[in-house]
């Protein structure tokens, strides 16, 4: 039937018959701007060409996580990948090396007036660069990725906190390995957002105040939605930590304007820093895609870990950050045909002001455990970012990859 020449073409038909919201019925516009790239792109149309996500409501879907099954896809056409994984010995030096420049620029800041443009700027430039490297050190160490043995990687994350101000790293290490294993699982994977950041945040002012306030949201947002079950590494990390700050203040001359320079450059690490364009980069949907993991090949992974290399880091956690390039490089077919970010400062700004990303724009799955009942225990790569995983066990299967190559 023929459109009746009385009816305007501009009249959107799609709330009549009961939709309800505006974004429900509508094609995608053909002029909204890519926020990601492609190194290698194939079909582009395929890829981005999807309706805007419902803001009023996170992406739900029920399908696997992705990097269990890219894993064993890249185990299969690259068995010798498993001679990337172990610990690196260089983080041990970086991480001496950061904590020293830290320590010292508290040294050289104690009879400045910390509310004084320079001390602010020191904080934030210098400081918040040099916390966030240390925040990353930590992901690191977290996967025993410093040293071989499990105690010595504990030790060394402590360590590298201590110019952070706040313990954290004894229970980043539990929350972070469920983030891996349980990746967007509502109520067990705690980098998600709730639902009440959704009801309060999903607009440009409560964008601009998660991106500010960050941090904050990622240290206290585990406690409410997952407790966990304290253990005597707990209490060290907490004893050490707090004995540090305490010492500092008490004792050390203008000890006091020290802890607040350390304790304003962790909030800066994780405000409106460029570093911290990594914490949305990662995981939050964009471009309309269902793609939950995005990576970023910049020259800001040199101050951060290659932890831009995010996809390559979830398959594989037992590869460490010097390696992670090399990982790319191996399979190349597997991540230069996925969209990738291109910067993480305009991250943060696209995030603030795109109306097609927001707090909503993250992936969930209903969760496989509860509150009372554990999720089922799920190996990750089956190198050292297993917990306890024995040495040998990642030797075997380097002779298996090796048997697999040799048949080839």
């Amino acid at each position: 039937m023929a459109p009746s020449p009385n009816i305007p073409q501009e009249i959107d038909f799609s709330l009549f018959g009961g939709a309800e919201s505006l974004s429900e019925g509508k094609q995608p516009s053909a002029w909204l701007p890519r926020r990601t790239e492609i190194p290698r792109p194939q079909n582009l149309q395929d890829i981005y060409g999807q309706t805007p996500r419902d803001p009023s409501d996170f992406l739900w879907i029920m399908t696997e996580e992705p990097h269990r099954s890219r894993r064993m896809a890249i185990m299969k056409a690259h068995p010798e990948v498993t001679k990337l994984m172990g610990h690196e010995p260089l983080t041990k030096y970086v991480v001496l090396a950061v904590v020293a420049l830290q320590l010292t620029m508290a040294f050289l800041l104690q009879h400045i007036h910390p509310f004084s443009w320079k001390f602010i700027a020191a904080a934030y430039v210098i400081g918040g660069t040099a916390n966030h490297n240390l925040f990353l050190a930590i992901h690191e160490i977290t996967h025993n990725l410093a040293f071989k043995g499990v105690k010595a990687n504990k030790v060394m994350a402590i360590f590298a906190n201590l110019p952070i101000g706040v313990p954290y790293s004894i229970p980043f290490k539990g929350y972070h390995l469920e983030h891996h294993k349980y990746l967007g699982e509502d109520g067990i994977d705690t980098d998600l957002p709730t639902r009440p950041e959704l009801l309060c945040l999903n607009n440009v002012l409560g964008k601009v105040f998660f991106c500010t306030f960050q941090i904050i949201f990622y240290a206290l947002r585990p406690g409410f939605v997952r407790s966990q079950k304290l253990t005597y590494w707990h209490f060290i990390g907490m004893a050490i930590q707090l004995s540090f700050d305490f010492l500092l203040a008490a004792f050390v001359p203008g000890g006091q304007r020290m802890l607040i320079y350390l304790i304003m450059s962790s909030f800066w690490a994780g405000s409106l820093h460029p570093l911290a364009g990594h914490f949305i980069a990662e995981h939050y949907v964009w471009d309309s895609l269902q793609q939950e993991t995005y990576s970023y090949y910049g020259w800001l992974n040199i101050l951060a870990y290659n932890v831009g290399y995010h996809n390559e880091h979830h398959d594989f956690p037992s590869v460490p950050w010097t390696r992670l390039p090399a990982l790319r490089a191996l399979a190349p077919e597997f991540y230069d045909t996925i969209p990738s970010h291109p910067s993480w400062p305009m991250v943060t700004v696209n995030f603030i002001r795109d109306t097609n990303v927001g707090i909503f724009a993250r992936v969930k799955r209903p969760p496989r455990g509860t509150k009372t009942t554990p999720p089922p225990a799920i190996e990750l790569d089956g190198g050292c970012a297993d917990e306890g995983l024995p040495a040998s066990r990642i030797e075997t299967k380097k002779r298996e990859a090796d048997t697999v190559r040799r048949r080839k």
